[in-house]
């Protein structure tokens, strides 16, 4: 979302680089390139203002002109002034001690609300909790069963009724019905409109009124950029929010919304839909959001992603095997595919602090790395286990299974073996080997010398090198 705003605030702090010594004529003209930046980002006009006017006052000073890296000390200004600009924030849902836990969604059509509620309720399963969502969106046509279809995928009860059209009934019905079903979060899907009225804020009024939630989210499209400032701001008049879940985050939209709604409205951005998946659902970390802002990376995000996708006897094997200089490419691949579910490996690769800048221009999509799975699984156990093996005649043969070029095998192979080296190296260092062998899954995934592009019109790939010794024998 951010990667624009990322981008020119990048090349701010590169400009103060090198100077030795800044003058505040320097500060002044690097906040006006900051605020033009968050403006095209398309922050609230009044929120970029008051930020870099705040960011100003704490950068002039003798502690910043006097510095010998002044840069630094002003980047560290501007990531302490975006993490109070977005929070304080508590990420948790505070579930009462005597459930059920009430949580009320709402927003405007098309937002991802319904979906949103499917993506809270696996959340609240992780943290040990029974949900149980309520379709009480009686508006839209099909949401009850879109609703009852994402509640069959996560084996969570659904409440419906569809033998009347009243909101106020069936989620009153539903919190009672909650405690015979043993269930302690009840999650309301609302009906949402195309756009702010009467109707859509009495009926949801009524629907608060009624059954008291503990929580009230509204679930705004982080694309619709200013539009979704002002839609919290009428929800949070009439309901009093507890809160926003951004969705499509990870589009690629301005940001704006995300950098503005706190500001503006006084409540926090809980939650961010990151993905169509129902585990595309984060908590929202100021600290870590400004952190990816200003390319510094995400480490912390990315353990926990980590975490939740490597099975941790599996990543205890692969360790012990990488300490003894023993992996092989079946292990590269487990390594491979536990990336891929953790999501798209560009964005998985930004969050390792330094790799973001890096991997500028760098496309890795993922017809190239299903390539590169098939150029292993070409190969017997023996020779994934000892890619050493793998000669001339070896190579032809995997080429052949994969429908790549030998050279496609041996570059595949030679990449393999030197990351092998890396690993052996990095073993023993905990999380900093761990984030040395992603990166080098990421570079093995972007490198166009181990995975080519295939030839326009051609059923086969080749190597850029080898189209070059065609072209030249066809001159001859």
């Amino acid at each position: 979302m951010f990667d624009a705003l990322s981008d020119k605030l990048g090349s701010v702090f590169k400009s103060l680089r090198g100077r030795g010594k800044i003058t505040e004529a320097n500060v002044r003209e690097a906040m006006r390139e900051i605020r033009t930046a968050l403006l095209e980002a398309d922050v609230n006009i009044d929120v970029a203002r008051s930020f870099t006017d705040d960011c100003m006052q704490k950068a002039i000073g003798q502690q910043v002109l006097d510095t010998l890296r002044p840069e630094q000390v002003i980047v560290k200004v501007v990531h302490d002034e975006l993490v109070n600009l977005m929070g304080p924030i508590e990420t948790r849902i505070p579930f009462v001690s005597q459930p059920p836990t009430v949580i009320l969604m709402a927003g405007l059509q098309g937002s991802g609300k319904t979906t949103t509620c499917a993506k809270l309720a696996r959340y609240c399963m992780q943290r040990g909790k029974k949900p149980l969502l309520v379709a009480a969106d009686l508006k839209r046509p099909a949401a009850i069963d879109q609703l009852e279809v994402l509640g069959k995928q996560l084996n969570v009860p659904v409440h419906a009724e569809r033998d009347h059209q009243n909101p106020v009934k069936v989620c009153r019905n539903a919190v009672r019905a909650c405690r015979k079903l043993d269930r302690d979060v009840v999650i309301l899907d609302t009906a949402g409109r195309l756009a702010i009225d009467d109707e859509l804020m009495t009926e949801i009024s009524q629907v608060a009124n009624a059954t008291s939630p503990h929580q009230i989210y509204l679930v705004i499209d982080a694309m619709t950029g200013q539009d979704a400032v002002n839609t919290a701001k009428s929800f949070d008049e009439r309901l009093e929010l507890d809160g926003a879940i951004l969705t499509k985050f990870d589009s690629d939209t301005r940001g704006g919304a995300a950098l503005s709604v706190k500001a503006v409205t006084g409540k926090p951005i809980k939650f961010i839909g990151v993905g169509e998946k129902l585990d595309a659902i984060e908590e929202f970390h100021p600290d870590r959001i400004a952190g990816r802002i200003l390319g510094m990376g995400d480490v912390v995000s990315l353990v926990e992603k980590a975490q939740q996708t490597f099975d941790a006897d599996q990543v205890a094997k692969t360790q012990e095997k990488m300490a003894k200089g023993q992996m092989g490419l079946d292990d590269f691949l487990v390594q491979l595919d536990g990336l891929r579910k953790m999501g798209p490996m560009k964005s998985v690769m930004k969050m390792i602090p330094g790799v973001g800048s890096a991997l500028e221009g760098i496309e890795m999509p993922e017809e190239e790395i299903a390539r590169m799975k098939g150029i292993v699984q070409s190969m017997t156990p023996k020779e994934r286990q000892n890619p050493e093996l793998i000669e001339a005649s070896r190579r032809r043969r995997i080429a052949r299974g994969s429908g790549a070029e030998p050279a496609d095998v041996s570059a595949l192979v030679k990449q393999f073996v030197q990351m092998r080296g890396v690993m052996k190296a990095m073993a023993g260092q905990g999380i900093g080997g761990r984030l040395k062998m992603m990166q080098q899954l990421g570079k093995m995934g972007a490198d166009g010398a181990a995975v080519p592009k295939m030839k326009k019109g051609s059923t086969r790939y080749q190597p850029r090198k080898v189209e070059r010794k065609k072209k030249r024998r066809r001159r001859r």
